[in-house]
Parts: C-alpha cells; sequence; structure tokens
C-alpha cells in the first residue's frame, strides 16, 4: 500500500500488517492544509515508512506549542505527510493520498470546536472539543 502525491513523485510505501491509528482533525490549520472542513491522517511508526521522491517541508507551531511540519511535493504542491514534535516517532498520512475507498475510517475526530456544523464524523468512538490531552 501506498500514499502519493497528484504527480506520483512523491511516494510513501505503507505497511500492510499494521493498522495506523485514523484521525479526523477540524483545526482551521488542519482545514487550510487540506483544503477541506477537515483533515484525515492515518498514523504510523516511522521506522515502518519508506519515502521516495522529492519533497519541501512547511513548519508552523501547532497549538500545543510544538513544531507541526507539513511534507509536500515541489511538483504538484500535494502536502502528503507530516511529522510533529510532540510525537517524533510517528508519521501522518494524508488519507486522501493514498486514495484507497477502503481505508479505514476515522477513529477520533479533534478540534471540533471549530468544525463545520454540517460536518459529522460517525465512525469515531472519540470526540475532543480540542486536541487530544
Amino acid at each position: 500500500m501506498e500514499a502519493q502525491c497528484a504527480c506520483g513523485q512523491l511516494v510513501v510505501i505503507l505497511p500492510e500488517d499494521v493498522t495506523p491509528a485514523v484521525v479526523a482533525c477540524h483545526c482551521t490549520a488542519c482545514q487550510r492544509r487540506s483544503g477541506s472542513p477537515f483533515g484525515v491522517g492515518a498514523y504510523y511508526p516511522r521506522a515502518l515508512l519508506s519515502f521516495s521522491g522529492d519533497s519541501r517541508a512547511w513548519t508552523r507551531q501547532a497549538d500545543s506549542g510544538g513544531a507541526f511540519t507539513t511534507h509536500f511535493c515541489p511538483v504538484c504542491g500535494s502536502s502528503v505527510y507530516w511529522t510533529t514534535e510532540k510525537h517524533p516517532d510517528a508519521v501522518g498520512i494524508a488519507v486522501g493520498a493514498i486514495a484507497d475507498p477502503h481505508f479505514p475510517a476515522p477513529v477520533r475526530s479533534v478540534w471540533e470546536e471549530t468544525r463545520h456544523d454540517w460536518v459529522e464524523i460517525t465512525s469515531a468512538t472519540q470526540h475532543f472539543p480540542k486536541g487530544r490531552s
């Protein structure tokens, strides 16, 4: 299984025998990063991923105070993965970059205080008004 940008030059190979934590985030930063009312990420241990292609990185300060770095394709601009200072051994993969309609649904929904009123993540069993503590 793999995640890739729109043009295919930035690819992340994902382990098929690992069930990732899938999270829907409604924070305004994820809305802007994804161009959608929320972002959905699948979190994997960094050591289990393989990266190929060129990426560019942009770092912002997360609401937690730590660094949040988005890696995107310098050719097509697609956001493919991100890393955080809070969880340095994990990588968030944009579920849209995986493009598998059978990929697991989010189990957690965070930053619901900025969730669009018409959005409901029915698959999530955990809901948080802000980030998870």
